[in-house]
């Protein structure tokens, strides 16, 4: 029972975390400019390392 419910945990936290991104860079690309670029490059690493810290703690 607490394996399933770590993996929807999981689960859940990168659905939002990609859902965030894909959101984000989605608005970028409309504007097309070289700051917004580097800060969804930020982002993207940001919520790289919130997922791998989730699967840290969970493991």
């Amino acid at each position: 029972m607490a394996r399933n419910t770590m993996s929807v945990i999981k689960g859940v936290g990168a659905g939002l975390a990609t859902g965030m991104v894909v959101g984000f860079v989605g608005s970028v690309m409309l504007k097309d400019n070289k700051k917004y670029k580097k800060k969804t490059a930020k982002a993207i690493s940001t919520v790289e390392d919130l997922i791998d810290g989730v699967k840290d703690i969970f493991d």
